[in-house]
C-alpha cells in the first residue's frame, strides 16, 4: 500500500496585506516580542514545519499618504529571529528579506549566523520589493526589467557563498564577477547542520516562478481553485524538470487563512465578519481608485459604485467594472459591500473535521505539499485541527529531525552538492 504523503505546515507573521489579523479581538502585538515568542511556541507546539516573518521596509502608498491595509511598524526579521533561535528547539525560522537594496554578502552573512546559531533552522524567504528602495538612498531602486537579474543573481551569490566551505570544514576563497555584484573573498560563518539555509520563493511573476524552479527549496504560491492548483502543480514540474530537478525539490505550500466554528453556520458567520473588518471604509475607497483611476476622495463608501466611467478605457479594467455592477445590482450592495464580495474570503472555513478534510484532500491529490497559515487563529488550529491531521496519518506528531531540511524532506539536495563538491575537490587536487 502507498504511503500517505505528509502535510508540511507554516504560519507567516505578520500577515502581510490583512489588516483583519490586527483588528481581531485577540490580536497581539507586532512589535512586542512576547507576540512573537508566543506564536512561535505555539507552532513548535503544532510540529510546525517553520515561522515566517514578513517585511515591511516601506508603508504602502496611494496618492501620496498610507493606506490602511497594511500595519504600521515592521521589525527586523533577522534579529527577531536570532532572538527566538533561543527560545525554541525545533521550529524552522525564515527572514523575509528583500533583494533591491543591500549586498548578498551581508544578507548571506546575516542568514548563514541564524542558521549557525540555531542549528540549522533557518530560511530565507526571496523577496523583490519595487517600492523600497527610497527609504535608503536616492536611485537606489533599479528599473523592473534590471531587478530580475539583480534577484537572480543575488540569489547566485548568496548560495554561492553558503557552499564555499569544502566538505571537510575549510573556509574556500570564492570569486564572483556578475552584472549587479562583483565581490571575491572568504565567506565567515561556517555551514550548519542543514548545509545551507532553505531558500523560500513566491510565484508572484513569472521571473519569480522561473528562479523558484532553478532556486528555491519551497514556493509559497496563492491558494486557488482546484483547476488552478492542478495547473500550477503541472506547470512547476515542467519547470523543475528543464533546470534538471525532481517534483520533491520544490516543496509547494499556498498561503491559506482558515476560520473555524463548531458548526459550519458559526465558521461562516465568523469569515464573514473577518472581510468585514479587513475592508474598512478606507480601503474600499482605496480599492475603488485604483480601480477607476480617478479621485474618489468624496466618495461614500456606504452609497453605490461611482456612476463615472473608470479612466482606464482598457478591456480588462471596462470587463471587471461591468462585473462589479452587476454583483452590485444583483445583490443590492453599497460600494464596500461589493468590494467585500469581490475580494473573495478566507481559504478553508468549517469545522475542525471539515478542515482538516479539505486540507489532507489537496495533499492526498498532489495539488499542495502543505500550507503557510496566517498567524490569526493559529492557537485554535493547533488545539483542534492538528490533532485530527495527526489521527489521518498526514501530519507529523513528533519532529524526527533537527534541521528545517529535516523537516521538509530536503536532506538530500545538500547531501549531492556535498559530494559534488568533493568529486570536484579530487579531481582539481
Amino acid at each position: 500500500m502507498t504511503a500517505r504523503p505528509r502535510m508540511h505546515l507554516a504560519v507567516r507573521f505578520p500577515a502581510a496585506e490583512d489588516t483583519a489579523v490586527w483588528t481581531a479581538p485577540r490580536a497581539g502585538s507586532r512589535i512586542a516580542f512576547p507576540a512573537c515568542e508566543h506564536l512561535a511556541r505555539t507552532a513548535e507546539r503544532g510540529r510546525f514545519d517553520f515561522l515566517l516573518l514578513d517585511e515591511g521596509l516601506r508603508l504602502p502608498e496611494h496618492r501620496g499618504r498610507p493606506h490602511d491595509l497594511d500595519p504600521v511598524g515592521w521589525p527586523e526579521p533577522v534579529t527577531v529571529l536570532n532572538a527566538l533561535a533561543a527560545g525554541t528547539t525545533w521550529l524552522g525560522l525564515a527572514a523575509t528579506a528583500d533583494t533591491a537594496v543591500g549586498e548578498p554578502y551581508e544578507l548571506a552573512r546575516r542568514i548563514g549566523t541564524l542558521d549557525h546559531l540555531s542549528g540549522g533552522r533557518a530560511a530565507w524567504r526571496v523577496a523583490a520589493t519595487p517600492d523600497t528602495a527610497g527609504n535608503f538612498r536616492p536611485g537606489a531602486h533599479p528599473e523592473r526589467a534590471p531587478r530580475s537579474t539583480r534577484t537572480a543573481e543575488f540569489v547566485t551569490v548568496a548560495k554561492l557563498l553558503w557552499d564555499s566551505w569544502t566538505p571537510d570544514g575549510t573556509p574556500r576563497p570564492f570569486t564572483h564577477r556578475g552584472r549587479h555584484f562583483d565581490l571575491a573573498g572568504a565567506f565567515g560563518p561556517p555551514p550548519s547542520p542543514q548545509g545551507r539555509p532553505v531558500v523560500i520563493q513566491g510565484d508572484e511573476s513569472e521571473e519569480a516562478r522561473e528562479l523558484a524552479a532553478a532556486t528555491a527549496d519551497v514556493l509559497l504560491t496563492r491558494h486557488g481553485s482546484w483547476e488552478t492548483a492542478r495547473a500550477r502543480r503541472a506547470e512547476v514540474r515542467r519547470r523543475l524538470a528543464a533546470h534538471g530537478r525532481a517534483p520533491q525539490d520544490l516543496k509547494i505550500m499556498p498561503a491559506v487563512t482558515v476560520v473555524l466554528g463548531d458548526t459550519a453556520a458559526e465558521a461562516h458567520e465568523r469569515a464573514a465578519g473577518i472581510r468585514r473588518r479587513r475592508v474598512t471604509p478606507q480601503y474600499a475607497r482605496y480599492v475603488l481608485e485604483r480601480l477607476w483611476g480617478v479621485d474618489l476622495s468624496g466618495h461614500d463608501p456606504d452609497g453605490p459604485l461611482p456612476g463615472i466611467a473608470p479612466r482606464s478605457g482598457d478591456a480588462e479594467t471596462l470587463a471587471r467594472v461591468g462585473r462589479w455592477r452587476a454583483l452590485a445590482e444583483a445583490k443590492g450592495l453599497s460600494s464596500r459591500e461589493t468590494v467585500i464580495e469581490a475580494s473573495g474570503g478566507p481559504s478553508f472555513v468549517g469545522t475542525p473535521d471539515s478542515v482538516a478534510a479539505d486540507l489532507d484532500a489537496h495533499v492526498r491529490a498532489g495539488t499542495a505539499d502543505g500550507f503557510a497559515l496566517a498567524a490569526d487563529g493559529l492557537e485554535e488550529f493547533v488545539d483542534r485541527v492538528v490533532p485530527l491531521l495527526q489521527e489521518r496519518g498526514v501530519f507529523r506528531t513528533e519532529y524526527q529531525g533537527t534541521t528545517l531540511r529535516s523537516h521538509l524532506g530536503l536532506d538530500h539536495l545538500v547531501r549531492e552538492a556535498r559530494a559534488q563538491m568533493t568529486q570536484t575537490k579530487g579531481k582539481t587536487a
